[in-house]
């Protein structure tokens, strides 16, 4: 797993989860970008965005760390 800092917040990311669906890339374009490294930058949007978006991923790989 790995984990991405936002204020009071982490964004935490389980690859083994991951179905690669795409809804974050769709939903945040800007926070996720699978070509670059890191792939997850969290500055790119509001932590109330984040933590919109990631309820919304379908296999649990994204979640909230708080």
């Amino acid at each position: 797993m790995e984990e991405f800092n936002k204020d009071d917040i982490s964004i935490v990311w389980d690859a083994s989860k991951c179905i690669h669906a795409g809804h974050c890339v769709e939903l945040l374009p800007n926070v996720y970008r699978p070509n670059l490294k890191p792939w997850i930058q969290p500055d790119n949007a509001s932590k109330e965005e984040i933590i919109s978006q990631v309820s919304k991923c379908p296999s649990g790989a994204l979640t909230i760390k708080k």
